[in-house]
């Protein structure tokens, strides 16, 4: 039996981000709008970090190595646009990310918010942020950099 404390996990922030967009969507699709928000800010997250490790991001033992780089969604869009306008990566210039402060009111803290304080319009304004950012994912994906 292998000792959950110490299995190294193999990293795939794609993989998360796509697992995350498809329960988010399922909850909201349910009603269950607190728990798709949560999930749509870290999908959106899980995809930015997946783009910034094409872009040259490090990863080591499973976290990115620079201490910099461990944020949440809503402190991420700076450092996304300092690997993406360094990237050497063909069309890297292409991967903007317009709405780059879609996620300004989400926190990771929020997942001990009250279920009311989750409104229809706020968890809608999550998921077009989360899209935004699939949409990326899916691009890069189309073009071989993911």
């Amino acid at each position: 039996m292998v000792n959950q404390s110490t299995a190294i996990m193999t990293i795939d922030f794609g993989n998360a981000h796509d697992r995350h967009w498809n329960d988010a969507e399922t909850l909201r699709e349910n009603g269950r709008l607190a728990n798709a928000d949560h999930l749509y800010g870290f999908s959106a997250e899980c995809g930015l970090k997946a783009l910034m490790q094409s872009f040259g991001m490090s990863v080591h033992d499973g976290e990115p190595a620079d201490r910099g780089d461990w944020k949440h969604v809503d402190q991420l869009a700076e450092r996304y646009e300092t690997y993406r306008s360094g990237s050497t990566c063909p069309n890297a210039a292409s991967y903007i990310l317009v709405n780059d402060n879609a996620f300004n009111d989400w926190r990771a803290s929020q997942r001990y918010a009250v279920e009311s304080a989750f409104t229809q319009d706020r968890v809608d304004a999550h998921a077009a942020g989360a899209r935004e950012v699939r949409d990326l994912v899916k691009t890069a994906r189309r073009e071989g950099l993911l």
